[in-house]
């Protein structure tokens, strides 16, 4: 958001047509005016607290007549607004909603999870807020928050309600989608060395239980899907992020807690010369949870983090800069899952200062409360039974039957079905994209559904769009099918090996292997005619089809990759696949379309050898022979 007086720049009209370039260019403009008239302009970044008193009041006493702008996503609102009072009223606003539109930001999606022990104030005071907000309390703030507010503390730091919270989270975090990184932000700093050496006896005790699974384990799906856990909770590694204060180790000794080995670690600079927030930041390190209790909830982003655990008291502009953590944009994938989303899990009921939080800071002055950017995680189950109505739907209009194969127990006929429903959806590349964008949608709504997915069998068609995805990449890639493979990943998931109603149905699907790979070509020993002859009796032709487009398509990239002249080849097979999609030929006369073309470039690849050239030379010596050189 951007804040400047209202009686010297004539406001922004709010308009939500406006793209972001269209609002920047709007907004230097009225700033060149300020300067050409003789203003001095001051920009603030990040105006929060310290744009109010001491260095603050001095720049504005040295500069009287200044302009002052300022951004901020978190303006001090309440009684006093004091953003408001100090830098005037909005010019231009970018809320939430916006954001996720634009792809600037991801979703955020909520799940409370609050142990049976809850806090019964509804309506703590200030004063508790703000002490909570400062993390190096000072002795009379410490037995301040003692004394006033014990029973709201005691209730928090109960023994057996941090244990419970330490082993939902060992649960939870090893069986996501997106295996981003996480924050446990605790309500101090004590219970924040205290959360970690309870995680980490559980991390130890459930991996220890995961490899007596294993070796139980007689099927090889779940006995792999174990594995992986395993493997990755042995891979994590984590920290305690405090800041440091006078005397901090007799403090800790007192409660009976370490700092030491973690103030190290604070400290530590490995042999590349990084620190641990730059390790937090590198989405390949291996420090994947800290925690914490006030550092790095404000002005800290690490684009790969993607869970946040709350279990402090927290509300308006603190509790919006915390979650925000979770809702940046990462390019960065994991098993070749891409973060889609982020996500808050509630442990002390934020939830009821959030809806408020939201309003005041996510919506914007024109913004509806129904336009909230962060919606409860039911609703992605919602939405990921849409996915799955609207993909059925699209299958049926082709006569497909995707709930055909859940009712076969025999594998053979399952793998048939799959080559019928295939061989249909390769008709058309039409047909093949529509596909494809429904399956990763079902998919990407499903990573994003773990772990609560997992203990839930009723969506049993999330792996047949998978494996049926998984059958056509196979055959259209003619290449190594493990990007196939991992398609299909959650057919390794509980929800298939450990589905409560029909195992028998959904054992079955998580049985087989993609079967379908594309077949080895040989140009030169090609027999066209047999070709020709072969498709005739072939059951599937569209499967026939992609087979040998696909390989023709991979040919002549690498006859382009050795000679950039046959670029023609490409526009002439385009025009081939162009007229049969328009209906200009029947499927017979496309292969045989496609046969004569694989027949041309045949005799292309063989040309050199003819004119007694090598590649290189044979390039050069098309190149020459063209009517326009440049």
């Amino acid at each position: 958001q951007v804040v400047v007086p209202m009686d010297s720049v004539k406001p922004l009209d709010k308009r939500r047509g406006w793209t972001a370039a269209q609002v920047g260019e709007h907004n230097r403009e009225r700033f060149e005016d300020l300067i050409s008239a003789g203003c001095d302009l001051v920009i603030v970044d990040e105006a929060h607290r310290t744009q109010y008193q001491t260095l603050a009041e001095n720049m504005r006493a040295g500069l009287p007549y200044a302009r002052y702008i300022a951004f901020t996503g978190t303006p001090l609102l309440g009684k006093e607004r004091k953003t408001n009072a100090w830098f005037g009223d909005y010019v231009s606003e970018y809320n939430f909603v916006q954001s996720v539109d634009d792809e600037a930001t991801v979703p955020l999606f909520y799940q409370k999870r609050v142990p049976e022990v809850l806090i019964q104030n509804e309506v703590l005071s200030e004063e508790f807020y703000r002490i909570l907000e400062d993390e190096n309390l000072d002795e009379k703030q410490q037995e301040k928050l003692e004394k006033e507010f014990a029973t709201e503390i005691e209730v928090i730091k109960r023994d057996d309600r941090l244990e419970t919270i330490a082993k939902d989270i060992v649960r939870h975090f090893p069986r996501r989608g997106y295996l981003g990184k996480g924050m446990v932000v605790s309500v101090d700093k004590f219970t924040a060395v205290k959360m970690y050496d309870k995680v980490q006896t559980h991390w130890k005790e459930e991996i220890k239980r995961l490899v007596g699974e294993i070796g139980k384990t007689k099927d090889d799906a779940a006995k792999e899907r174990l594995k992986k856990i395993v493997e990755y909770m042995r891979s994590v590694e984590m920290a305690v992020v405090v800041s440091e204060e006078a005397g901090e180790e007799e403090k800790f000794d007192k409660q009976k807690l370490d700092i030491r080995p973690h103030r190290k670690k604070m400290k530590a600079i490995d042999k590349f010369g990084h620190d641990i927030e730059y390790r937090f930041k590198d989405p390949f390190d291996r420090l994947q949870i800290v925690f914490v209790c006030a550092m790095w909830l404000t002005g800290f982003d690490v684009p790969t983090l993607s869970t946040m655990y709350f279990d402090k008291p927290m509300k308006d502009h603190t509790l919006m800069q915390a979650i925000a953590r979770a809702n940046r944009v990462t390019s960065f994938e994991v098993n070749g899952i891409a973060k889609r989303n982020g996500e808050i899990i509630d442990y002390y009921n934020v939830f009821r200062n959030m809806k408020k939080a939201l309003t005041d800071y996510a919506v914007g002055t024109e913004g509806k409360p129904q336009d909230m950017p962060f919606q409860e995680k039911n609703e992605l189950f919602k939405l990921l039974d849409d996915a799955l109505s609207e993909g059925g739907k699209f299958c049926a209009n082709l006569g497909i039957d995707l709930e055909e194969v859940l009712g076969k127990d025999e594998i053979f006929k399952n793998i048939e079905s799959f080559n019928r429903f295939a061989d249909k959806i390769l008709e058309k590349d039409e047909w093949r994209k529509q596909f494809a964008v429904y399956e990763n949608t079902i998919t990407g709504l499903y990573e994003a559904c773990k772990p609560e997915i997992l203990d839930d069998s009723a969506r049993s068609l999330v792996p047949v769009f998978q494996y049926l995805r998984g059958v056509i990449d196979s055959i259209i890639q003619q290449q190594d099918i493990d990007s196939a493979r991992r398609k299909i990943a959650s057919l390794l998931d509980e929800s298939v090996v450990t589905a409560k109603d029909d195992v028998s149905k959904t054992d079955k699907v998580a049985e087989f292997q993609i079967v379908h790979k594309g077949k080895t070509w040989d140009l030169s020993r090609l027999d066209f005619q047999k070709l020709k002859e072969d498709f005739k009796t072939k059951e599937y032709k569209n499967i026939e089809i992609a087979d040998l487009r696909a390989f023709i398509e991979g040919k002549i990239e690498q006859m382009i990759a050795r000679n950039s002249t046959r670029a023609d080849f490409a526009q002439k097979l385009q025009e081939i696949i162009d007229r049969y999609n328009a209906g200009g030929s029947s499927t017979e006369n496309y292969f045989d379309e496609l046969v004569k073309f694989t027949e041309s470039l045949k005799d292309e690849e063989e040309r050199a050898v003819r004119e007694g050239l090598s590649e290189d030379e044979l390039e050069i010596f098309d190149i020459l022979k063209k009517e326009k050189m440049t």
